[in-house]
């Protein structure tokens, strides 16, 4: 136990002397003073980082600053892997940086429980109605996020708590932290993550979102079997799906005389890869 406080009280001290570090790091509407008293008081409330990779806990708390955040659970939290320390932008932090982009007039995200009074609806005018019950809500059945832009924009985003879960399934905090004792937050945070990615964008917001994917599993779709009537494909970059068809055709044209059976695809069908197999979330 001695040995406990020893090292905590070690790692406070040298917090307290990176304040000036910090400051340097830090915008310039968050003092360093105040910065440091968050960190202090997330130490307080969770002992064991104290007895952390104290490399990794320094670096988790200059990454924040760096970020512009407060590690006081509201804007940002530090999380733990081990022994290791990462820090995780929070609800209050991503919102936060969104509304400082200057591109939007509003941003709210809500939870709906299963005796509110919820409708929405798809198409030419989409519309979301919400209206929470006063007293017993019940068990959660989704979220939802609403954002006016500036320009007379609005974008609408809606997740079932199956959604949500299929994201924090991929956490690897999933069974610890904030996904156990602030759920209804990181669903909120999850379906704010999935509709920034269709509005405007910044560095320091992208920034924010690089640090929060750090704490999923990035999933790889496997690679599609060969056969032996169906060479590798050339490793040039493909033109027009048009243009892959017809090449297809003719490379297993000339290795077999077999009728070929052509599935048809949706005109228009794009393949991409644009990082979309990133997880929206917490």
């Amino acid at each position: 136990m001695t040995t406990t406080v020893t090292q905590i009280e070690a790692v406070r001290t040298t917090i307290t002397r990176m304040q000036v570090e910090f400051g340097k790091a830090l915008p310039a509407q968050i003092p360093a003073e105040r910065f440091v008293r968050t960190v202090l008081t997330a130490l307080g409330m969770k002992p064991e980082l104290g007895t952390a990779n104290r490399q990794t806990l320094f670096a988790a708390c200059m990454r924040a600053a760096q970020d512009g955040l407060l590690l006081d659970g509201r804007e940002a939290a530090l999380v733990m892997y081990g022994d290791k320390v990462q820090y995780m932008p929070m609800v209050g932090g991503i919102l936060k940086k969104l509304r400082q982009s200057g591109e939007l007039s509003s941003i709210s995200a809500n939870v709906v429980y299963q005796n509110d009074e919820f409708d929405y609806e798809l198409g030419d005018e989409e519309r979301i109605k919400h209206k929470p019950v006063i007293g017993e809500r019940g068990k959660p059945i989704a979220a939802y996020a609403i954002v006016r832009t500036k320009d007379g924009g609005v974008y609408r985003e809606v997740m079932s708590v199956a959604e949500v879960e299929s994201v924090r399934q991929r956490s690897r905090a999933k069974n610890s932290g904030p996904w156990v004792t602030d759920w209804s937050e990181m669903a909120r945070k999850t379906v704010i993550r999935r509709i920034s990615k269709r509005l405007p964008s910044s560095s320091d917001l992208d920034s924010v979102f690089e640090a929060d994917n750090e704490h999923y599993e990035r999933s790889a779709a496997p690679a599609p079997a060969l056969t032996a009537s169906e060479p590798p494909a050339p490793t040039t970059v493909p033109g027009p799906r048009q243009s892959r068809l017809k090449a297809s055709l003719a490379r297993r044209k000339a290795v077999t005389e077999e009728p070929i059976l052509i599935e048809a695809t949706p005109a228009g069908e794009e393949v991409a890869n644009d990082g979309s197999d990133v997880p929206d979330a917490m």
